[in-house]
């Protein structure tokens, strides 16, 4: 029934905004710098790679339209699928690997030991320093003459490899480098850890688990956010690697070092071919997007949020 004025015109209720409404509008105004940016330039430099990337041009002269030659060449060019076992060898193998030696580090500084926050700064420390310092010093690192890790092993009476001067242990050099900055994921790491609450462990200690059960059944499932969060971080930043090829080995030796983003910058940047490189860039962009879409469904299966029920 609705309510009438004096004049016989019927009172519209004022429609009133909820809290949720309220949160989303202040959510957007947040992120509308982020959103003008990304539209501005990043979805417009992508629009404009896809578009270059069909045609044959080197910015200077022209554009002239090919259609999709460029990934027709581009599966039939040796060195792509060169470059894409070196990125792929290089994030399968480091991936894992610095998963599992930042968890361990992360255990260890959740322990009471002397010195704790001097030992949490000194293993956090290396992972914010720039990657270019970073490939400097492990290139003097790596030296198979005077580097740390050959002399050490030396001393010990074992001759160590070429590492970055050998086709074989080069891009095992890269990886070596790469735990260099497992610092940042410990710290992610050490933050979940201290989030577990303290009654789990108390529970499984009464009903007998030995530490062993308690890490595998506790600590793991608590800590798979964490974990997921990690690896999908790595796995997109792994298949990036491109400063320490560029610095340390140019590539080499005989290509055993060129990564996919290398290739493409050397094609883009060197010889000029900007449709071509344009190709290679959407080729890695479609390479990440599947194994990050696999990482992303999967993790229904192995990733426990505190509070949420399994069906």
């Amino acid at each position: 029934m609705s309510v009438q004025t004096s004049i016989g015109r019927p009172v519209v209720p004022r429609r009133r905004i909820t809290q949720r409404t309220r949160d989303n509008i202040a959510g957007f105004l947040f992120i509308t710098p982020w959103l003008i940016h990304f539209f501005g330039l990043i979805a417009f430099a992508m629009l404009f790679s896809l578009g270059i990337s069909l045609t044959e041009t080197d910015l200077l002269t022209g554009y002239r339209f090919i259609g999709v030659n460029n990934f027709v060449r581009m599966w039939n060019d040796p060195l792509f699928w060169k470059s894409l076992w070196v990125t792929a060898y290089y994030t399968f193998a480091l991936v894992p690997t610095s998963i599992i030696i930042s968890l361990i580090i992360a255990l260890l500084m959740n322990q009471k030991v002397a010195l704790l926050g001097t030992w949490r700064t000194l293993f956090y420390l290396p992972s914010i320093v720039q990657g270019v310092a970073v490939a400097v010093l492990w290139g003097f690192v790596l030296n198979p003459r005077f580097g740390l890790i050959n002399v050490t092993l030396r001393q010990m009476g074992i001759e160590g490899p070429r590492w970055l001067y050998s086709e074989d242990w080069a891009v095992p050099g890269l990886i070596i480098m790469g735990l260099w900055g497992a610092g940042g994921a410990m710290l992610l790491y050490l933050a979940g850890l201290q989030g577990i609450p303290t009654q789990l462990y108390e529970a499984a200690e009464i009903d007998g688990a030995n530490s062993l059960r308690r890490f595998w059944h506790i600590t793991i499932p608590m800590l798979t956010p964490t974990i997921y969060f990690n690896l999908l971080i790595n796995i997109i930043a792994s298949f990036q690697v491109f400063t320490q090829s560029y610095v340390m080995t140019g590539g080499g030796p005989n290509n055993a070092t060129l990564t996919q983003v290398l290739y493409l910058y050397r094609k883009g940047f060197l010889d000029f071919q900007f449709g071509y490189a344009s190709a290679l860039a959407w080729a890695l962009f479609l390479v990440i997007m599947v194994f990050t879409i696999l990482v992303v469904r999967s993790s229904e299966s192995w990733v426990y949020y505190e509070g949420e029920l399994k069906k």
